[in-house]
């Protein structure tokens, strides 16, 4: 007589695989985003970088940012093709007027080609600088700076010490602007 066969090992079954599955996943998540942090500049970081720039202004000229340290400043992502851009950019002008005997300063960064630009300034003048960044590394810049999906306008608003102080997605108004000025 033969002895009977032991059974066959048990699987883990549905189960199982779907638990160990999802076990093995949240690892690689997390180790995903260790390493990414690791790997990845900071948002102080990308900002240092950005005002390490020298930029181009519409007339030819280059702004270097690190000239606009140790005072306040609204920083403005717009284009001319940008209906909400161009309707804000008075308020932003207004701000700027209003606001510079307290020591702040706006800085417009066109996301466009210098001589639409230049024509837009012709019609819509303002009175703070604006400097050009165009195509991809425009996008870049906004995206490395807080606005993932790179949608325009985008305002960064900075402590005298360069640190961020917030950050907006969509058209300001001189109201909002205000509210800024104001000890949080």
């Amino acid at each position: 007589m033969t002895e009977p066969l032991a059974p066959p090992p048990r699987s883990p079954g549905r189960r199982g695989v779907v638990l160990g599955a999802g076990a093995l996943a949240l690892a690689a998540g997390v180790g995903w985003q260790l390493w990414r942090h690791r790997l990845a500049p900071t948002a102080n970081e990308d900002l240092a970088a950005f005002l390490a720039l020298e930029l181009p202004t519409p007339s030819g000229a280059r702004l270097p940012l690190r000239s606009l340290a140790g005072r306040p400043l609204v920083i403005n992502f717009w284009a001319t093709w940008c209906p909400p851009c161009v309707k804000e950019m008075p308020e932003l002008d207004r701000f700027a007027r209003d606001f510079a005997s307290r020591g702040w300063q706006v800085l417009g960064v066109a996301i466009d080609k210098p001589q639409a630009v230049s024509r837009f300034l012709t019609q819509t003048p303002v009175g703070f600088p604006i400097v050009l960044l165009e195509g991809t590394e425009g996008l870049t810049w906004i995206r490395r700076l807080g606005n993932p999906g790179g949608g325009l306008p985008f305002s960064l608003q900075l402590a005298a010490n360069g640190s961020l102080q917030q950050t907006k997605l969509g058209p300001t108004t001189l109201d909002e602007l205000r509210g800024w000025t104001q000890p949080a």
